[in-house]
Order: C-alpha cells, then sequence, then structure tokens
C-alpha cells in the first residue's frame, strides 16, 4: 500500500528504501550510452565543475525541480502598430549578445541529486501546480499488437496512443523517449525492449509508459521517473502501484469544460522562452540539443529557419530512435521567435506535433502550421499534408514557389559563420576562462530571435513611415541580401500581412 502525505512527494510513489544503504536495489543500467552510474557521476562533476546552481532531485528518479527563480524582462501583445525592439549588438547582422535581454537563466543540467534549495522548504519544493491528465502503459502483444495494456483515469480515450507512444520500428531499438500530441494534450512516454526467453512473446517483451499533460513544457520533469517505471514493467509486469500513487499525486485540475487547450510557446515572450521553450529539452540531453542540431544540420539550418519564419509545415523523416528527432522538433520552432510586441498574432502559430503517425493524418490535414517527425515513409506520398520534408540532412519542397528558399546564399553563409564563430568563442571563454554565465543553448535561441526582430523591426518602422518603401539599404539592414532573399521577402510580407512596397532594382511588388 502506498501512503499519501499532505505534500505527496515523489518519494511517497516510490518503494521505500532499505535503512542500509547498501542494500537499496540499483536501477537496471541503461541499454544506451553506457554505464548509467558513472554517466550520472560524470554529469554531476561537470556540473559542479561549472558552478551551476544545483537544483533537487529525488533519489533514484532524476526528477528534477528548478531551485532558482529566473529574473526576464516580459513582453507583452500590443495592439498597436508603433514597436520598439529589444535588439542588442553593434548593428552588424548576425552578432549575439547573451546578456542583453536582462534575464539570467537558471543552470539545469544534471544537478547534484542531494542538493536541496536554499531558502525554500521541502513542502514548498513540491508544490508546483502540475497538470497530469493520464498515465498509462502499452504493451506490444504478439496476437494483437500495440496495445493499452493500463491507464489511468480508466474511462479516458486513449485511441491511438498505442502507436503515438511505441513508435513503428521501435523493436529494432532497446530504449526510446516520444514527445506526441493526442487531441487537445501533449504526451510523452518511455519505451524499453528486454529480451526475454519465452516463446509466446517471441523472444522480446516492449513496454512504453506515458504521461498526457495540457502541455508539453513540463512534461521533461518526469522522464526518470518514466525511464524507471517502464523498466520497472518489464521486470515485474501488472505491478501498477507506483503509477497509481504518482496519478493520484499529479492529476490535473482542468476547468469545468474540461478539455484543455493546446499549448505552445508563445513567441513574444522572453520569459516563456526561458520557462517554456528551453529547459524542458536541455535538462534530458546531457549533449545539449541544440548544439547536436547545429552540427546536424549544419548551414542548412538558415534554410529550416526561413521555412520556420514563414510558418510552413515541416516534417522530418527519420526512422527510431525518436526521441532525438523530437529535438529537432522543438528547435526548429526555436527559430521562429519573435519578442517584439504584437509580431505574428494574425499568423498561424507553429506549432510543435512531435512524433506524427498515419492514425494523425486527418488532424494534419486541418493545420497550417506545424513541425512534426515521424517513422514512417509513406508520409514522404502525402505531399498535401506538408510544406517542407526533412530527410536526414537533406531538406526539399514540392511546392515550387518555395523552391528558391531551398538554395544559400553568401548571406545566408555569412550569418552560419557568425553563429559557428560565436559558439566557439562561447566554449573558449567557458573552458580557459571558466565563464559559466551562458551557455549554447541561450546563444542559439538568442541569434535567431535577435535576427527575426531586426527583420520585423525594420519592417514595422517602414511600414509605419511617410514613405512605406522598403529598399535595398533596408533589407541589407535587416541582414538579408537584397537580390537573393528577394523571394523570402515577398512571402514573409504576404504571410504576416506587412503593408509595405518592395521596391530592389526595378523590381517591384505590392
Amino acid at each position: 500500500m502506498v501512503e499519501q502525505s499532505d505534500r505527496a512527494p515523489l518519494l511517497d510513489w516510490e518503494e521505500i528504501p532499505p535503512a542500509d544503504p547498501s542494500q537499496a536495489a540499483r536501477p537496471p543500467p541503461r541499454e544506451e550510452g553506457g554505464d548509467s552510474g558513472k554517466k550520472d557521476a560524470a554529469d554531476e562533476k561537470s556540473s559542479q565543475a561549472a558552478g551551476r546552481r544545483p537544483t533537487g532531485t529525488a533519489a533514484g528518479t532524476g526528477w528534477s525541480s528548478n531551485a532558482a527563480a529566473a529574473t526576464a524582462t516580459t513582453t507583452t501583445i500590443s495592439p498597436t502598430r508603433t514597436v520598439t525592439a529589444v535588439v542588442s549588438g553593434d548593428g552588424s547582422p548576425g552578432r549575439t549578445e547573451t546578456t542583453i535581454l536582462g534575464w539570467d537563466r537558471p543552470k539545469l543540467l544534471y544537478p547534484d541529486r542531494n542538493a536541496t534549495f536554499q531558502g525554500i522548504s521541502a513542502r514548498d519544493q513540491w508544490e508546483e501546480k502540475d497538470q497530469i491528465v493520464a498515465v498509462f502503459v502499452v504493451t506490444f502483444d504478439t496476437r494483437s499488437g500495440n496495445m493499452v495494456e493500463w491507464c489511468l483515469p480508466h474511462d479516458i480515450n486513449l485511441d491511438g496512443v498505442e502507436f503515438k507512444s511505441m513508435a513503428s520500428g521501435s523493436h529494432r531499438v532497446t530504449s526510446d523517449f516520444i514527445y506526441f500530441r493526442k487531441g487537445s494534450y501533449f504526451g510523452l512516454a518511455c519505451f524499453a525492449n528486454m529480451p526475454v526467453d519465452s516463446e509466446q512473446e517471441r523472444g522480446a517483451r516492449m513496454k512504453s509508459v506515458g504521461i498526457l499533460s495540457p502541455s508539453y513544457t513540463l512534461l521533461y520533469r518526469y522522464m526518470h521517473f518514466l525511464e524507471n517505471q517502464v523498466r520497472h514493467q518489464l521486470q515485474c509486469p501488472g505491478q501498477y502501484s507506483p503509477l497509481e500513487a504518482f496519478y493520484e499525486d499529479k492529476k490535473a485540475i482542468l476547468p469545468p469544460l474540461g478539455n484543455g487547450l493546446v499549448t505552445a510557446c508563445p513567441t513574444w515572450s522572453v520569459t516563456n522562452i526561458n520557462r517554456c521553450m528551453h529547459p524542458e529539452m536541455k535538462i534530458t540531453h546531457p549533449a545539449g540539443c541544440m548544439s547536436q542540431f547545429i552540427q546536424f544540420f549544419g548551414e542548412q539550418i538558415m534554410v529550416l529557419w526561413k521555412f520556420a519564419l514563414l510558418r510552413k509545415r515541416l516534417l522530418i523523416f527519420s526512422p527510431p530512435p525518436v526521441g532525438v528527432v523530437c529535438y529537432r522538433v522543438y528547435c526548429c520552432c526555436c527559430l521562429a521567435n519573435v519578442s517584439l510586441p504584437g509580431i505574428g498574432v494574425s499568423v498561424p502559430e507553429l506549432r510543435p506535433f512531435f512524433y506524427v503517425n498515419i492514425a494523425d493524418i486527418s488532424a494534419l490535414q486541418t493545420e497550417l502550421s506545424y513541425v512534426a517527425c515521424t517513422t514512417e515513409k509513406i508520409f514522404e506520398e502525402k505531399k498535401e499534408l506538408y510544406d517542407v520534408y526533412i530527410d536526414n540532412q537533406n531538406v526539399k519542397t514540392h511546392r515550387s514557389h518555395l523552391q528558391p528558399l531551398l538554395r544559400l546564399n553568401a548571406v545566408d553563409k555569412e550569418k552560419y559563420r557568425k553563429l559557428t564563430e560565436q559558439r566557439q568563442l562561447l566554449l573558449y571563454s567557458q573552458e580557459v576562462d571558466e565563464d559559466c554565465t551562458s551557455n549554447e543553448e541561450d546563444l542559439f535561441i538568442l541569434f535567431f530571435m535577435e535576427l527575426n526582430n531586426r527583420i520585423f523591426q525594420t519592417l514595422s518602422e517602414v511600414a509605419g513611415s511617410a514613405d512605406p518603401t522598403l529598399t535595398a539599404e533596408h533589407v541589407r539592414a535587416m541582414g538579408l541580401d537584397p537580390q537573393a532573399d528577394h523571394s523570402f521577402l515577398v512571402h514573409l510580407l504576404e504571410v504576416y500581412g506587412i503593408d509595405v512596397t518592395l521596391v530592389i532594382d526595378n523590381l517591384c511588388c505590392q
């Protein structure tokens, strides 16, 4: 029996450890990435050496919670046309300063598991408002295929979750994690595949343990708990008491209408970049998902940036594992951030769908803008569902009017060079000067935010002037090429409904 205290901390829904720490059962080692104990020790050592603030983590689960309150300048929507940019640098394209926006991000990478929050009581540390609307276990049955084995609440509609939380092709990997959407909710599931000596199970037992929430921004907190629980389900099938206690502790208190809303990160709030768009992905990826994103796509990031800013439908194909591809979905969404008031309120929101399969086809047909990933190659043939298809590092579009945007120009390459240069300077300062006041994720997000802010600040000023004519000089000030980026600018003006006249070398369009 699981007892619940009034504060219901994580340890209340786990087995009580033995009195002698040496007798405590060690969690099974991760199948990928080497020995988990060594990894944790290395991560903790790295975190301590970097001088990062500690965060509290319940032993044996990896559940962590932010200790420091972030300081931010929050920008709100304004209905007026006149805007004031929050832009740093000396006006040169691509120049980024990571301290100009007035906020100090808490350091979240793999903290000391035994650390506590200074000035915050143990009770307060566990009283953040979580909204878990469902917890479930999915299994692969050799006769029935993927099926929901158990869930709470028992009457919730989980149709399709059995395929979202166990991606097509998952039998080829030993473990994975998957972000996905289910109607108005976001989900996170951890998958594991364990060899068994059983003819009935055909030599392998595969399960996923997952949760649903109205927002994806706090799902990262439960990653380690879900990883431990899926291993527990593989070794001890049918023992659901930790999951039951978890749900009772963290179940959502939703509005009377009940279904909640799909929550994506607003693009106009610097505060939300700190609390919403960033930490949930970094904390579960030791190498930093932004860094891997840059290294994986290279200069092609500048192509993805333009499509993201134009709010196109982007579909990423990759075989399993799916988790790292879900991070690419998130990173693509980060390319379109704008912190200026009033910008983008009339355009479709760039929504992260994360993992999708054939069951999502009808939902995708109604979406005007999204980023998603899939392991199913059949999607490539469904050209009506997407504008841009990304297969490995190959970015392509079947829409003829968008094909000029696939070509990198000299200014694109220069912006990418500045981004990589800034990264190298940052890494050098961290290593030589032990400067840990910033990180690659901050640099990446602010780099593209500044690019976007500069573009829309210039466009807003021109549109609000007595002569709303956009000249080549304006375009260069925006960090774009007047000729090579002409098509991009035409699409940008149309998508955002900005009323200026584009005049470049006798080329004129309204």
